[in-house]
């Protein structure tokens, strides 16, 4: 490699990658003697890069911690996710930061190219932050996800095209562990009579099976992206399922666009990160109940456990419960056994079981034994 500036990016790319790389091998990748690597080292040492040098036979040269940050080179992907990073932070993800985000945000995006500055700005339009946590929601370790099925999805959803995927879902492999947010549900459930009939295998009409209980392909409008910041969903409108759904990116396969655009529709919840921690919470079920709690949110977020619902305080010692689920027997005795005082506000039919619930047990006890005197 004869160009002297394109040979030094190509040896600072290579030090970057942060193991030790010794001098015949650093020669073998770029054409060039040994002699001529100690040279290209020298001079990136003057331009301000700190790269240490050990002698002897299993000697090298890599790229240290110097006093000041030297200019780094940086791949799409990486580009891409430190742009998509400072626009978080800027937007007030971490504290005290916010001016210093914009400004480095600002000479990033200025050197982008027009490709990655589409990417990084079609993630920015598809992705919303969840930011208010179900009640006493357990963070659960996000699986990794590849930067390109983000990109592909965040662009389907800026354009309103439609996209095709597989599937894996909770009976897959890798089933959920038992956190709050392991166990999204991947939609609203609706009553069972309004449900369309399933096929043979239990799913429903449109659904394939890419293997015994491994998965099934979708084909959805997506909406948005949502992040917890542990893990990303998205929201999408099931074609195939007639209904919302929320699916857990790390378990999406190949996504495809079908270069066909879809007409906006009407979300069923605020927006994307609320229809994210509702189903979190789980209380897009057959039965939404809203119960006011007689303690302060503070001990009902420490009281109640992982994924009981959400909170929002309601007076100095009472806060508002919103949770659900399909079975009302079960719904009920998850609530009594929340070991606070509380109110059902709706459904009525919810306060009529606890009410009857609540007759049977007084009946099945005998009347305690008279004190004596």
């Amino acid at each position: 490699m004869s160009d002297t500036p394109a040979r030094l990016l190509t040896l600072l790319s290579v030090l970057q990658s942060g193991r030790e790389h010794s001098g015949p091998e650093l020669a073998g990748r770029l054409g060039v003697s040994v002699r001529t690597v100690r040279r290209d080292v020298d001079r990136l040492r003057a331009l301000g890069y700190p790269v240490a040098a050990t002698v002897g036979a299993v000697g090298g040269y890599r790229l240290a911690a110097g006093t000041a940050m030297p200019p780094l080179l940086l791949d799409d992907d990486e580009a891409v996710a430190v742009a998509a990073g400072l626009r978080a932070v800027a937007a007030g993800g971490v504290e005290g930061i916010e001016e210093t985000s914009v400004r480095a945000l600002a000479k990033l995006e200025q050197v982008l190219p027009a490709r990655l500055r589409r990417r990084v700005a079609a993630l920015q339009r598809a992705t919303v932050p969840l930011t208010v946590s179900p009640a006493g929601a357990v963070a659960a370790a996000g699986a990794p996800v590849p930067a390109e099925v983000l990109a592909v999805l965040a662009a389907a959803s800026s354009r309103g095209e439609g996209l095709r995927f597989g599937y894996r879902g909770k009976r897959g492999g890798d089933a959920p562990e038992g956190g709050a947010a392991d166990r999204v549900r991947e939609g609203h459930a609706r009553p069972r009579s309004a449900r369309p009939a399933a096929g043979p295998g239990g799913e429903p009409p449109g659904a394939r099976r890419t293997g015994p209980d491994v998965g099934t392909r979708r084909h959805v409008e997506p909406y948005r992206l949502v992040s917890t910041g542990q893990r990303w969903y998205l929201v999408a409108y099931d074609r195939d399922r007639a209904d919302w759904r929320s699916f857990r990116v790390d378990r999406i396969d190949d996504p495809q666009p079908t270069g066909v655009r879809h007409p906006p529709r009407e979300l069923p919840a605020a927006d994307a990160a609320a229809f994210v921690a509702e189903s979190i919470a789980g209380h897009r079920g057959r039965y939404r109940a809203v119960v006011t709690l007689h303690v302060s949110l503070d001990e009902a977020v420490r009281r109640l456990p992982c994924g009981a619902g959400l909170l929002e305080a309601a007076g100095p010692d009472l806060c508002t419960l919103v949770t659900g689920g399909d079975a009302l027997d079960w719904l009920a005795v998850r609530i009594a056994l929340l070991g606070v005082d509380f109110e059902v506000r709706e459904p009525p039919e919810l306060a009529d079981f606890l009410r009857d619930l609540g007759d049977r047990i007084s009946r099945s006890c005998p009347p305690p034994p008279p004190r004596r005197a």
